[in-house]
């Protein structure tokens, strides 16, 4: 383990150093991450999944973020610290955007992660929209708002609006949907607390968005 931040809150992000190179994996695609010691040999350890932070590209590198909701999580608070050796395994999962069309990206807090490597993906010349809304309870939480601003600046189809809830309410479709009006019948992918997430398909079904329209990553 290279490094922790603690962003408040207790939330935190975990930067990995990999002892041997990383898998190549997709933007989107998580990792398990297991605290107790693991040969090889034997059964995998208690884990918990994560999606990937960081870059494909990094090759050298694994990034995390994670905020403490439960005995795991509580556990990661208390004994990871620089240079404590951890066991992940990787890549999972199929939450992974299409930028041949035009998406709409909700993550709320944390869930954000699901979608920092897909956008450090992206180039300047993507013919495609692309529009995140990223929600966090306060502006001190936007953990990877200066990313994702810098990628916008960078490629001109994607828009980032961030959304403070302390002070404009929580991620809202009705809101949001000024902006995504325009877009050419996009691919919605949500990702954050099930709450949120049963809110806003709830919503996009109320629009009349169908059912292979939203796509969800749940998160506890």
């Amino acid at each position: 383990m290279r490094a922790i931040v603690d962003h408040g809150e207790r939330v935190y992000t975990v930067e990995l150093e990999p002892s041997t190179r990383v898998p190549l994996f997709k933007p989107g695609q998580f990792l398990h991450l297991a605290i107790d010691p693991f040969d090889g040999a034997g059964f995998w350890p208690e884990s918990r999944v994560f999606s990937i932070a960081s870059s494909p590209h990094e090759r050298v590198r694994l990034t995390i973020t994670y905020a403490v909701k439960g005995a795991f999580t509580t556990r990661m608070e208390r004994e990871l610290a620089p240079g404590a050796t951890v066991w992940v395994k990787l890549p999972y999962g199929e939450f992974v955007v299409d930028a041949t069309n035009d998406a709409v990206l909700f993550a709320g807090g944390t869930g954000v992660t699901a979608f920092t490597a897909f956008l450090q993906s992206l180039t300047p010349d993507l013919t495609s929209r692309v529009l995140l809304f990223y929600g966090a309870r306060t502006a001190d939480l936007f953990v990877y708002g200066p990313l994702v601003q810098a990628c916008a600046r960078e490629v001109p189809s994607l828009t980032c609006h961030l959304v403070n809830e302390e002070t404009q309410g929580r991620l809202e479709v009705d809101a949001a949907w000024p902006a995504i009006s325009p877009l050419h019948d996009p691919v919605f992918y949500l990702s954050g607390p099930p709450q949120m997430l049963d809110a806003l398909a709830a919503q996009l079904r109320g629009r009349d968005v169908p059912a292979e329209g939203i796509r969800t990553d749940a998160w506890e």
